[in-house]
This record gives structure tokens, sequence and C-alpha cells, in this order.
């Protein structure tokens, strides 16, 4: 294992990382309390401060290990959840889907914003800065979209299984709901059988083509 190369994939991706996970939480307390849920709110959970937010392992010692293992073709991680007390909301069903739909919507500006950064990067005299900052743009703007399609999959808990549930009619939803506690499980094995890259992949690629072509 070369050392130098893990420092490096750790400085490109710490921060982009970091980001892509703590604000993708804190857009959900953000809708929730705009729905009528302050609990989020209530405990300080509606911050862009990442240390309001930050699980040590969830939120860089996972992803940063399975981002090197898969030699950069994966991620997945998590912060600390923001509450939500989806009973609180002025409507709990129609809201849910806001409030899930939220994380990812964070996802898709902040694989934008780094998109516009990589144009800055790329427009800066050739240095070791610029290229650094082009690195690092580029990891900010691939994290974002593996956390964006990645949390879209509709498997509860995720927020497309959240948006799923809010969507089906009511017996539907309960009897979907159910299989919650079974979708971590269901994720790795998803994950290890590379049954994941297969459908994530293919969308990453077109999605990250499209905004450099849009951006650039």
């Amino acid at each position: 294992m070369d050392v130098n190369h893990v420092l490096q994939t750790f400085a490109i991706y710490a921060l982009p990382v970091l980001f892509a996970i703590t604000l993708h939480e804190a857009a959900h307390g953000y809708v929730a309390r705009h729905f009528g849920d302050m609990t989020a709110h209530a405990q300080g959970r509606i911050s862009l401060n990442p240390l309001r937010h930050i699980d040590l392992i969830g939120t860089l010692v996972v992803p940063l290990a399975i981002l090197f293992v898969s030699g950069g073709k994966f991620l997945f991680g998590w912060a600390k959840p923001v509450p939500v007390n989806y009973s609180a909301l002025k409507k709990p069903r129609q809201h849910m889907a806001w409030v899930a739909a939220a994380g990812p919507g964070a996802n898709l500006i902040m694989a934008l914003a780094w998109a516009m950064l990589l144009k800055v990067a790329v427009l800066l005299p050739a240095s070791q800065v610029a290229e650094f900052l082009e690195l690092m743009s580029q990891a900010g703007i691939l994290v974002n979209l593996i956390f964006m399609f990645l949390n879209l999959l509709p498997i509860p808990p995720l927020d497309g299984g959240r948006i799923l549930t809010s969507l089906l009619p009511s017996r539907a939803a309960w009897r979907f709901a159910k299989i919650e506690p079974w979708g971590l499980p269901i994720l790795l094995v998803l994950l290890f059988t590379n049954v994941l890259n297969g459908v994530l992949g293919p969308l990453i690629g077109v999605s990250g083509a499209l905004i450099r072509a849009i951006v650039l």
C-alpha cells in the first residue's frame, strides 16, 4: 500500500466528503422546519457547520476507506442523522417526500458548485495549487453524484425509500416501510456483489459528463 497515495487521496477527498454528507443532513432539517417540524432546529442541527453533523467513523473513516479500496468507484458513509418527526409535519405523507428529497437535492447543488470551482481551477495559471484545486473539484463532483444517486435508491431508510413510501397508497406504504430494518444489509449485499456499481456507474458517468459540459 502506497502511503503517499493514501495521504493524497485523503487530502483531495476529505473536504468534498465532509460537506457532501453534512450539508445533505442539514438540508433535511431545513426543509423539515419549513414544513412544521422544529425538532432539528431545537437541537441546533440546521447548521452549515460540519462539526454539528460529523460522525468520525461514518463521515470520514468509512467513506475514505471504501473510496480507497474501490479505487474511487464507490463511496458510502453517514453523518449523525438529523432528527425528523414526520408526524409534526403539516402534511406528513406529502411533506415527507420533500424532506427526503432535500438531501439528494443538496448534493446536486454541491456538484454544480464544485463544477464551477473546477472551471476556476482550469483557468488558473499552471501550478501545484491549481492542480490540487482541479483534483479536489473533480472529487467534489464525483462524491456528490455518488451520494445523490445512492440516496435516491428506493430502499428504506434511504431517501429514495422515504420518497417512494410517501407516494404509495397507505396500505402498500405500510408494508413497504416494514423492510426498513433490512435496508442496510440489502445495501451491503448490493455493494459487495457489484450490483450497485453496475446500476450507479452509468448514471454517475453520464451526469458528471453533462455537468462538466454545461459548466466548462
